[in-house]
C-alpha cells in the first residue's frame, strides 16, 4: 500500500488536487492525506469550494499564516516535518509554484522521500520573480515531472531533467473543467444580461495593482472600448478597493460553479492570471493577458489567449477585435482531455 501526502499551499491548488483524489478513490493501493499549510479558518477556503469541487476539506492544516514569504518558508518546513514525523509517507506530491510549496518539497527531500510536481517545467525566464526562484527549486529536487505540454517538457529536458523523470500528463485544471461541465451555476448577477454579452475583468497581480496611474489607464481603456456591454469584475477585496472607481460591475470572488459558468458564456475575459486563461481557451471564449508573459504559452500559440503586457495601447486594439468579434479561432492544446489524474495515479502505481 503506497502512502500519498498531497500538499496544496492555496486556494486555487485544489481545483488540481481534486481530480486527482477522485482517480486515487478508483484505485486499490493508493492512500492519501490531504495536507494544507494555512489554517482551518482561512477564508479562502469556503465551505462551498469543497462541495463545488466534491472533495473533503483537508485532513491536516499546518497553522502557517503570514505575509513576509521568507518566514512563511521557515515555518511551513519546520510545521511539514513535523507532519512527515508521525505520518508513513511515500510520497509527496506538491502543487504549483508557491513558497510553500518550496518548503515542502526541500523537507520532502532531506528526509529520502519521493517528490512529485505537478504542473512542471513552468518558466517565466525572469529570476527575480520570486515564483521564478520557487519553481527552479521544486524541479530539480523532484524525482516526478508531471509536465501539462509539449513547451513544459522542453523546459525540463533543456534544464537537465532526465527523460524518465519527465511524464507529460496534460492539463490537470481540465479534469476539473471537464468534471463540472453540466454543473455550471449560473450567478445571480447575470440577471438581465444575456449569455455572451457580456465581458470578463480578473486582477490579481501586486505588480499591475501597485502602479494605480498606468492601472487607471487600463481600466480607461476597457470602459470606453466595452460600451455599452457591462463589464463583470469578480475581485478579492484587496483588488476591490482599486478597481471600485470604475464603470464595473464589481462583485465578491464567486464560488467555483458560478465562476465557471462566467468564464464559459462570457463575450470575452480580460484578465492577469494564467489559470483564467486557461479555462477561456477550453471554453473557446477570446482572452486578453495584461501580462507580457505566460507560464502556459500553449493558451497563445493554440488556444483563444492573447497578451498585451501592462500597455494601455495594446490593450485599446484588442478591446476592439474583441468586442467586435474579430478574434482568433483557438483550439484545445495536447492532452487537454480529462485524464490527467488517471495518469498520474498509473504512475504513482508503476513508479
Amino acid at each position: 500500500m503506497q502512502h500519498i501526502c498531497l500538499f496544496t499551499g492555496a486556494r486555487p491548488n485544489f481545483v488540481k488536487v481534486a481530480p486527482i483524489i477522485r482517480a486515487i478513490k478508483k484505485t486499490d493501493g493508493i492512500m492519501y492525506q490531504l495536507v494544507y499549510a494555512g489554517k482551518e479558518d482561512d477564508s479562502t477556503l469556503e465551505d462551498s469550494l469543497f462541495d463545488d469541487l466534491q472533495m473533503p476539506r483537508p485532513d491536516v492544516f499546518l497553522g502557517v499564516d503570514c505575509e513576509n514569504l521568507n518566514e512563511l518558508t521557515g515555518r511551513v518546513m519546520s510545521a511539514f516535518e513535523q507532519y512527515l514525523e508521525q505520518n508513513a509517507t511515500d510520497t509527496v506530491i506538491v502543487v504549483d509554484d508557491l513558497a510553500s510549496t518550496m518548503a515542502a518539497a526541500i523537507v520532502t527531500k532531506k528526509r529520502g522521500l519521493r517528490l512529485a510536481h505537478l504542473v512542471a517545467g513552468t518558466r517565466s525566464f525572469d529570476i527575480r520573480m520570486p515564483k521564478e526562484i520557487n519553481r527552479l527549486v521544486i524541479d530539480g529536487l523532484s524525482d516526478l515531472l508531471f509536465t501539462a505540454g509539449v513547451s513544459s517538457n522542453s523546459i525540463a529536458t533543456r534544464e537537465g531533467a532526465e527523460l524518465h523523470r519527465i511524464y507529460m500528463v496534460g492539463n490537470i485544471l481540465m479534469d476539473s473543467l471537464r468534471f463540472n461541465h453540466d454543473r455550471w451555476q449560473r450567478p445571480t448577477c447575470l440577471e438581465g444580461i444575456e449569455d455572451g454579452q457580456y465581458l470578463i475583468f480578473t486582477i490579481n497581480r501586486k505588480v499591475l495593482l501597485a502602479d494605480s496611474e498606468n492601472l487607471q489607464r487600463m481600466l480607461q481603456v476597457i470602459s470606453e472600448e466595452a460600451g455599452n456591454i457591462p463589464v463583470i469584475a469578480p475581485l478579492r477585496s484587496n483588488s476591490q478597493l482599486i478597481v471600485r472607481s470604475s464603470q464595473f460591475m464589481v462583485l465578491d470572488s464567486l464560488p467555483y460553479l458560478e465562476f465557471g459558468y462566467l468564464i464559459a458564456h462570457a463575450k470575452g475575459v480580460i484578465t492577469d492570471s494564467g489559470n483564467v486563461a486557461e479555462e477561456a481557451t477550453f471554453h473557446h471564449v477570446p482572452c486578453i493577458t495584461l501580462n507580457s508573459y505566460t507560464e502556459h504559452i500553449e493558451t497563445v500559440k493554440q488556444g483563444t489567449n492573447e497578451l498585451v503586457g501592462e500597455d494601455a495601447d495594446k490593450l485599446r486594439d484588442a478591446m476592439r477585435r474583441m468586442v467586435a468579434g474579430d478574434w482568433k479561432t483557438g483550439s484545445l492544446p495536447d492532452r487537454w482531455d480529462g485524464r490527467s489524474a488517471e495518469r498520474i495515479v498509473q504512475i504513482l502505481l508503476n513508479g
